[in-house]
């Protein structure tokens, strides 16, 4: 199965059974991440050595105005999608399994964890993987020790409060917080 199958397979949302071809390729690309994101993570780089390692790591070209502060963790990596001048800050967690798409110029605060995968909920079904993708729009911050869960999109310009824990979709130029995130106002408020 080639990398283009297996996110063509992730992005259909469709239950992927425990150690068929899908699940299998997700561990092959899980290695190259657990490789990549240990080079990135285990000596101090300069940041246009970090963006050609975070290039290896999605496949994708990421422009100058990209940056990340280590560590960062992903479990496959080449289902991130990151937009223009993104900053992604110290102790992030993604599980891109099932997409993460991140618009031009977000904020994503220390240790942010965005998780795109559920189990299934028969005991016999547990190992079977359920991807569904988070977007997040162009301009949005999220605070620190944020909890972002699979299928939520975040609208343009949205506010995410530290410790929140997004549940459901959040409006574009809203302050959500919380646990689950609520939105309480406009940023224009």
């Amino acid at each position: 199965m080639t990398d283009k199958e297996f996110i063509a397979a992730m992005n259909s949302s469709s239950q992927t059974k425990c150690g068929g071809d899908v699940h299998l390729k997700m561990h092959k690309l899980s290695q190259r991440a657990l490789r990549i994101t240990a080079e990135i993570n285990g000596s101090y780089h300069e940041p246009a050595e970090l963006r050609r390692l975070m290039e290896q790591l999605t496949g994708q070209e990421l422009d100058e105005g990209f940056a990340l502060f280590p560590p960062f963790y992903t479990d496959c990596g080449r289902n991130i999608h990151i937009g223009r001048g993104v900053f992604i800050n110290a102790g992030c967690k993604f599980q891109d399994q099932g997409g993460i798409y991140i618009g031009d110029g977000c904020l994503i605060g220390h240790n942010t964890v965005i998780a795109t995968l559920n189990h299934g909920i028969l005991p016999q079904e547990r190992g079977d993987l359920i991807p569904s993708p988070v977007h997040i729009g162009s301009g949005v911050w999220i605070g620190s020790g944020c909890i972002i869960l699979p299928g939520v999109t975040i609208g343009d310009n949205a506010v995410i409060g530290a410790g929140s824990v997004v549940t459901k979709d959040v409006p574009a130029d809203m302050i959500a917080v919380g646990d689950p995130a609520k939105a309480i106002k406009s940023i224009y408020d």
